[in-house]
């Protein structure tokens, strides 16, 4: 069995969240993410993928607090499994979302040109409302920072998502 999904090149955006193991931050990230874009009627318009920057929890299921709170607001993450980033994913992905400051760093330096750097970001640089860059790890932490981080990303998703959805709707019509 094979955990090392592509991005969907027919779609018309790509995106990837990247964290630490996978298991955590961006599984929240994906299925939030892919939830806005169903909701919003881009289905298959935006493929949404997630991946860690290390290899520890490769085929392993979220944490058991992620998919408890991502249920509790409505989200299913029970079918993920995690995955390494490959750096060879940089040519199909438009673009690749960091949730701090060590991904992005790990992540520009995978990345083998200035083009693919451009398009690793930090998720918080997005929502205007944010007054910090980091999206904090809960995995040493409790079930209320699990809560606290999927509001954060929530938050921050949507607002990514208003940023891109003109761009995609163009593509679309």
């Amino acid at each position: 069995m094979s955990f090392d999904r592509l991005p969907d090149e027919s779609a018309l955006f790509r995106i990837c969240f990247v964290c630490t193991g996978n298991i955590c931050r961006s599984p929240m990230a994906e299925s939030i993410f892919r939830d806005i874009a169903t909701r919003a009627g881009y289905d298959g318009v935006i493929s949404v993928m997630s991946a860690g920057t290390g290899d520890w929890h490769v085929g392993e299921r979220s944490d058991e607090r992620t998919i408890s709170a991502l249920a509790q607001h409505g989200f299913d993450g029970t079918s993920h499994r995690a995955r390494q980033f490959d750096p060879d994913w940089f040519d199909r992905l438009d673009l690749v979302v960091a949730f701090d400051r060590s991904h992005e760093r790990i992540l520009k330096a995978w990345a083998s040109n200035p083009a693919d750097r451009s398009k690793v970001h930090l998720l918080l640089s997005f929502d205007p409302e944010q007054q910090q860059l980091d999206v904090p790890d809960p995995y040493y932490s409790d079930a209320a920072l699990f809560d606290s981080v999927l509001r954060m990303i929530h938050q921050a998703s949507a607002a990514l998502f208003r940023q891109i959805e003109p761009a995609v709707r163009r593509g679309v019509s």
